[in-house]
């Protein structure tokens, strides 16, 4: 039977990585968009976080580079000068987005390399001059490591912008303005968001041509209705009933005002057997 994936216009090889992982049928943002994707469009994906959209531009990415990557036409990528270009807002996303990446990249023997701020470079640097094909990026590295003249965006094929409302909320649009204004005006740009702000569609008409928009939540999409409570309490009585919240099945993320009082009441959780980590500004990027 063919795969769902196939039917789509995933090549075989990328369908059978998907396979192993028990990835059998296409979300609904996958299903909308790939056969857009796969055929070189330039794609706007609206779609919320678990919607599926790593994979909704992982596999044309890869597809496309691997099209010319076959064992009588593969050509290293030149140092410094990356074939695809993926950018997060985040490490985080970026690692994850690597992660998704990776395995389908390495079926078809195409390198990949991630690269983010807050650590050493030079690791980053020397990978790049070793040459990759598809680069997992967050756009202040980016630019800091092509400014410095470490890194090229002229051979770039395809470009990915991931959680481009986040981009903007963060306040990195201008930024990735700067990015994909270095990359060929021809070549292809798929760009996913949860919505679609003024600050969005402003990088939509500007660099995407021609367009085509699908729009698909997931199954596991985040609820769309959700009960707010608001309690009035002494300062007497906030620490017990704090606790009390905090002791309660299930995760729990509470926000303070100030880095010290996250430090001090994740003290006085564990004081009172709670388990609880502080997060805030002053930690390091491996803390």
């Amino acid at each position: 039977m063919t795969s769902q994936f196939a039917r789509l216009g995933v090549p075989t090889s990328l369908v059978a990585v998907l396979a192993e992982r028990g990835i059998q049928t296409p979300t609904p943002i996958q299903a909308a968009t790939l056969p857009d994707s796969l055929a070189g469009r330039d794609v706007l994906g609206r779609g919320r976080t678990g919607s599926g959209k790593t994979f909704a531009f992982a596999l044309p990415v890869v597809a496309r580079l691997a099209d010319t990557a076959n064992p009588t036409a593969r050509r290293h990528p030149a140092p410094g000068r990356p074939r695809a270009l993926l950018l997060a807002p985040t490490r985080e996303l970026a690692a994850q987005i690597a992660g998704s990446v990776k395995p389908l990249a390495d079926a078809s023997r195409l390198s990949t390399l991630t690269i983010f701020g807050g650590v050493n470079q030079n690791p980053q640097v020397r990978s790049l001059t070793s040459g990759v094909d598809i680069l997992v990026a967050t756009p202040g590295r980016l630019l800091d490591l092509r400014d410095q003249g470490h890194l090229s965006l002229e051979a770039v094929e395809v470009t990915v912008i991931d959680e481009a409302d986040h981009m903007s909320d963060m306040g990195f649009l201008p930024g990735v303005k700067k990015i994909l204004g270095a990359t060929p005006r021809a070549s292809q740009r798929l760009l996913f968001s949860a919505t679609l702000d003024n600050a969005v569609d402003v990088l939509v008409r500007q660099f995407l041509h021609d367009p085509v928009v699908h729009e698909a939540d997931s199954a596991v999409s985040p609820v769309s209705r959700m009960e707010h409570q608001v309690l009035t309490v002494s300062a007497a009585e906030r620490s017990d009933v704090i606790a009390d919240l905090a002791a309660a099945p299930g995760r729990t993320i509470l926000f303070t005002r100030t880095k010290h009082r996250a430090k001090k009441l994740a003290k006085q959780l564990n004081g009172r057997g709670i388990p609880a980590v502080d997060l805030h500004g002053n930690l390091s990027q491996n803390a």
